[in-house]
């Protein structure tokens, strides 16, 4: 059987719709050996998907996305094959946890203000305990018919500039990969070109990136043409970043982007899974 890796996907121990359980099943229904549950800034599904892979002959590596802030922007980092015990990781995130309901409320507060009453209490009562994210937000005004999409929820309302839009300063990004480092993890930078960093913007963050301990990037995720595989690569050789995959799947309801669906990566390149 070929091996067949998702390194970046989401339960609901974020903003995924699938139990860290059925994320599991499904990776095994499309065949998927090597997965990484990675839900943002929280180690919450771990033990729960872990169990479920073990039992279905999964290979599962532990795994989470930062939220992180580098001069004034704000970049995912995906931390692979970590010790979702290790104190310092569970202390950084549990700060990250904190500024996610500061800033929840924040949003809240700005939708309330449009006449759009309950949103705290809507969003919290579907995280179920886990992260609340701009997606739950999302969901909220598709639900209550604020909005007739997700999207046009971020177009109109949750996105940079627009009414709710709540600036947040997350951590540091050393700090985020100093943390993965001492968890035991691998420091990843997740879909690198959704930042829409100018060339020589992106030169300066990886180079910043891979002087602080960062060690791979994803050259490959769900929605990757071609085009965009190989710009990461390059960047991925020039940096001597190993190359990471992932779909960043967090929903079945999203037909372009699911478990184990992805382009192979480019041979001329080392894989991350060499560094665990």
């Amino acid at each position: 059987m070929t091996e067949k890796y998702d390194l970046h996907c989401h339960s609901t121990a974020s903003d995924g719709t699938l139990s860290p359980t059925d994320v599991i099943l499904r990776a095994k229904e499309h065949e998927v050996t090597s997965i990484a549950l990675t839900d943002h800034d929280t180690i919450n599904g771990q033990a729960e998907a872990a169990k479920v892979a073990l039992a279905n002959n999964i290979n599962f590596i532990p795994g989470i996305e930062i939220s992180t802030t580098w001069e004034n922007k704000c970049f995912h980092i995906v931390g692979l094959n970590i010790d979702p015990k290790n104190e310092i990781l569970v202390s950084g995130i549990t700060s990250l946890q904190s500024l996610r309901i500061e800033r929840a409320k924040k949003i809240a507060l700005k939708l309330e203000k449009r006449r759009i009453p309950n949103v705290f209490e809507g969003v919290t009562k579907a995280a179920q305990g886990g992260m609340i994210t701009r997606a739950h937000f999302a969901s909220f005004l598709l639900d209550n018919n604020y909005v007739s999409t997700q999207q046009q929820a971020f177009d109109r309302y949750l996105g940079k500039g627009k009414t709710a839009f709540v600036s947040t300063v997350w951590s540091d990004l050393n700090d985020a990969i100093h943390w993965i480092n001492q968890a035991g993890g691998v420091a990843v930078v997740a879909h690198p070109l959704r930042y829409k960093l100018t060339a020589s913007w992106m030169r300066r963050f990886l180079a910043a990136f891979k002087e602080m301990g960062g060690q791979g990037i994803e050259v490959v995720t769900g929605r990757s043409s071609p085009d965009e595989i190989r710009r990461s690569m390059v960047y991925a050789n020039k940096y001597e970043l190993a190359a990471s995959i992932g779909s960043d799947f967090h929903s079945p309801s999203n037909q372009w982007v699911e478990l184990g669906r992805l382009a192979p990566l480019p041979d001329n390149i080392k894989p991350v899974w060499e560094l665990f």
